[in-house]
């Protein structure tokens, strides 16, 4: 569900924060942590969007996209707003591609060389507590169950069921995880 008050934009904050090891957001960790003051920024422009109407806030939705853009290219991210749930994690800068009608639900952690995309106009379902390892590619109109470990470089094409470790071209279960 996207940010939807300032109540919702803290509660992303925070759990993005968490998400990342930390328990608050100071000077040494703007400085370290690149990709959380992107998430950051991300986060705000989904709070502006989705809560502030009248004239002056699209203009200054307008420059934040803009922005936003600019520090997409620098990082090498493509990630639209409105995508990724609560206590999203980037590991480190790096491609990352995801398509805007891709879903994703809380707690994800995404790696570098990762692509959420679109087959046929349909994008993926992203439950919550998922792991996307380094390179992995994810496809087509198909879902992902929650507490998933998805390993590197695996192309992922159809349905995976939660509570597994998937791996390979094409992914396949390779464990069952221990709830």
């Amino acid at each position: 569900m996207p940010i939807q008050s300032k109540k919702d934009y803290l509660y992303y904050l925070e759990a993005d924060l968490k998400a990342h090891g930390l328990t608050e957001w100071n000077l040494r960790e703007r400085v370290l942590r690149p990709t959380l003051k992107f998430q950051r920024f991300m986060r705000y422009i989904e709070y502006i969007n989705n809560c502030k109407n009248g004239l002056h806030w699209k203009l200054y939705l307008f420059i934040l996209k803009a922005l936003f853009i600019k520090k997409s290219v620098k990082f090498g991210f493509d990630i639209p707003i409105n995508t990724f749930g609560p206590g999203l994690c980037l590991v480190h800068w790096g491609t990352i591609v995801v398509s805007a009608k891709a879903k994703i639900g809380s707690n994800c952690r995404i790696h570098p060389g990762t692509c959420i995309g679109e087959r046929f106009g349909r994008s993926p379902v992203i439950g919550n507590d998922v792991y996307i390892g380094p390179g992995a590619k994810i496809y087509g109109e198909i879902w992902i169950g929650d507490k998933v470990d998805i390993g590197a470089n695996s192309v992922i094409n159809k349905n995976v069921p939660s509570n597994v470790v998937v791996a390979g071209v094409p992914g396949k279960i390779i464990s069952e995880k221990i709830v």
